[in-house]
This record gives structure tokens, sequence and C-alpha cells, in this order.
């Protein structure tokens, strides 16, 4: 019987996050202060995160330790699987091994908690009370909420509207944890009336509730605030996804040709792509491939310049493809993925031709979800579900082409909370 799953045990969780700014071939552009377009000295960060965290994001160390509360609370659900899909490669009729990192059997179902554990661990030992943060799908609420639990922290989560009305069971779970959970823009903080009085129709978005989630904590002296995606120290974290990926294709004999994720933010992708990354610096062959939505595509179709990460301009100016901080995205069901930016890492790669992108229709991103849930028996979440469509779209040139190709994907999340989207989708509703 063929092997298809390649399991690691507990002592093969990395011991340290992997930090591609120390192996770049040329260094991406600084955040700047947008006050005197200089870049930012790192102390101005101090106000809303841990210093701990701001030294991550400026280091050039290549290995950063993992501290060991982390550690314990990873064995949770670390190591998580690396499993071939090989009923979907037979439906496809491909040559092609298709394998999938599965992050969605983390208690919250995704890959977030990598980096809130991290984070609130990082805010608890700096002896902060709380901390504000915003979420588009609910996953990184909920993974925020849950490490408030295992380090002692209060946690608020301003959630896009869309995604607040779309999933509610998202919002409970957030709720269970015992997080407060807020729909955005509220009535709560300053920007938030703002856009309420200008745009009372509006469907939200992460750069409204970042801005509002940064404003709570800058006018608070013991809450920090919580990004769970774009910045630098979020994608190091997220970089035990790859580590493990890494370990798992050398048991199981094999080498990807091309490694995808979906790319929202680009946590997820920086978390599978780096390490493999690493192997690319030193002369190895391989493609890496970020697939986003059609309807909010800031690596496709977006502007590669400095902008905001938020739409009050609050947060520092970052190097990235944009489609413009005061863009709103269409209230696609795969909310993780509706983000004006990208990370300026995750941009600088693309800019420097070391990755590919492509976009995605809503509908044949589902197409692919359904295909993968009646193969494989897990249903995906939309936000997966577009990495799911690369690899069918890859795996599916390998047959044409009569060449064996190693796929590798990460499955960042399940969509057990999203059956709204599916039923929107199986009635033919869906736009």
């Amino acid at each position: 019987m063929k092997e298809i799953k390649f399991p690691l045990r507990d002592r093969d969780i990395p011991r340290y996050f992997y930090n591609i700014l120390g192996d770049l071939p040329k260094p991406p552009a600084p955040p700047l202060d947008p006050r005197t377009q200089q870049p930012i000295d790192p102390s101005a960060l101090s106000a809303i995160f841990p210093h701990a965290l701001i030294e991550q994001e400026v280091s050039g160390q290549s290995e950063i330790p993992i501290p060991e509360p982390v550690l314990e609370a990873y064995t949770l659900y670390r190591p998580t699987p690396l499993v071939r899909a090989v009923r979907l490669e037979q439906a496809l009729k491909t040559p092609a091994h298709i394998y999938f990192k599965n992050e969605a059997v983390s208690p919250t179902g995704s890959h977030k908690p990598n980096t809130a554990i991290a984070q609130a661990y990082y805010n608890a030992q700096e002896g902060v009370r709380g901390l504000v943060t915003e979420t588009g799908a609910g996953q990184w609420g909920s993974a925020l909420a849950l490490a408030g639990i295992f380090f002692g922290l209060e946690i608020t989560v301003y959630m896009v509207k869309i995604s607040f009305e779309q999933k509610p069971y998202r919002k409970s779970m957030i709720q269970a944890y015992g997080a407060q959970v807020f729909s955005s823009p509220t009535d709560r903080t300053a920007i938030g009336r703002k856009i309420r009085a200008e745009q009372p129709d509006t469907p939200g978005s992460l750069g409204i509730a970042i801005s509002e989630a940064i404003e709570i904590a800058a006018g608070s002296k013991d809450v920090n605030y919580a990004l769970g995606s774009v910045l630098n120290h979020v994608l190091l974290h997220q970089t035990v996804i790859g580590l493990e990926a890494q370990k798992q294709m050398a048991l199981a004999g094999d080498y990807p040709d091309v490694v995808i994720a979906c790319h929202g933010g680009g946590s997820n992708f920086g978390g599978i792509a780096f390490p493999f990354l690493r192997d690319k610096f030193a002369g190895r062959r391989i493609r890496f491939l970020a697939a986003e939505p059609a309807s909010c595509p800031s690596l496709t179709k977006g502007e590669f310049r400095y902008d905001f990460g938020d739409v009050a301009g609050m947060t520092p100016l970052m190097q990235m493809y944009t489609l413009g901080s005061d863009f709103i995205p269409a209230p696609i069901h795969a909310g993780g993925l509706r983000y004006h930016g990208s990370a300026p890492l995750v941009a600088h790669l693309l800019h420097e031709g070391l990755i590919e992108a492509v976009a995605y229709e809503q509908n044949e991103v589902f197409e692919a979800a359904l295909l993968f849930a009646r193969t494989q028996g897990i249903i995906p979440a939309p936000e997966s579900s577009h990495a799911i469509r690369a690899a069918i779209d890859e795996a599916n040139r390998a047959r044409e082409e009569g060449k064996e190709r190693v796929i590798l994907f990460n499955l960042s999340g399940h969509g057990d909370f999203d059956m709204s989207a599916y039923d929107s989708y199986l009635s033919g509703k869906m736009m």
C-alpha cells in the first residue's frame, strides 16, 4: 500500500523560526515614517508592540530560537500532517505528485495560531494586559482569542462587517474563547464613526478594522496591537510550517517543483515558502506561486509602491503591491484574503522575480474546493481553496505535458464554518 501520510513527532517541531531577511540576495526597502518620509526608527513602534517583536521585525539573524512556553503550546497541534493527495491525483489523471500541509488541524482550524501564540507570549512577558486586533474571516481573531487564554491576556477583536454577518459561528468561536468581538466599522472609534457616517452601507475591510484596532491600542498604556499577517515578525513565526514540510518531504522521498499557498496579507504563503526559498537561494530549482482572489488582486494588479497598511494612515508607509489603502474589496466569501496590500517581504520577492502570482474568480475557486472535498474528504476554507485551484491547474499542465511534477500546497484552513458560502455556490447564487 502506498504511503500517503508522513508524520513527525513532538520532538520534530522546529526549535527556531527561519528569518528570510538574513538570506535575501537584495534587502527590501525599509518602512518610512509618513511625516518625514525617512526610514522609521523601530522605537516608534513601541507604543503598540513589545520590544521582542520589534527586534524580530528588523533582525538579520537567520534563525531565531522559539521560546519553550511557545513550543509547549504548539504541541497541542504541531507537527501538522503532510499528506499526499493520491485520490485527487487519480481524479485528475495526472502524473504529478500532489502534497498538502494540513494546517486545518489546529484548535481553531487554521495556521493562525502559529503567530498568535508567539505574539501573546512576547506581550505577556512584557506585562501587557490585553491585545486588540482585526480579523477578516475570523480565523485570526479566534486564534488570538485562544492564545490570550494561554498567557492570561484580554483580547478584543474588530471583525470585518461582511464576515461578521457571513460567518456567525466564527464570531461565536471568538466569544467562546473569552474575547470580545465587534463588527467593523464600529462607533467605538473615531475612524469607525467617520466611515459609518460617510459610507453607511460599507461591507468593511481589513484596512478599516486595522485602523480601529490601532486607534484603541495607541490610546492605551497597557493594551498592545497584534497583527495577523503582513509584518515581518508574523511571517517569521509562520515558517514553522515550511520547516516541518521540509522534513516531511524528505520522509516522502520527494522534493517540490512548485510550492503554492493562497495570498491575502502573505503570512501563510511566507510560512510555507520561505524555508524552501532558502534552498532556492542556494541554487535549487523550485518555483513559488501565490494564489489570490481576482476581486482583490494586490499582487497581480496592484502597484509596487509605498502605501499605508490601513485606511486611516496610522501605520508606517510600507513598500508593497497595493490596490490603494482606501480600496474596499468586494464582499467575497474568502474574507481572509480581502486586503488591499501585501506583506513587504512577499512583494519584494515578487518584484525581484523570485516568486509568481495568479488570481482566480470566486466560482472557479469553489469548483476546485468541491473536487478536493469529494476526493480527499476535507471541506477547505474559501481562502485555502485558492491554493487548491492553483495546485489543480499545475497538475493539469503536468498531464498535458506528460511530465511528472511535485506540487506542495498549504491547506491553511478548513471550511467547517463556511457552509453558507458552499450553499451559495451549490445553489448557483454565488456572484
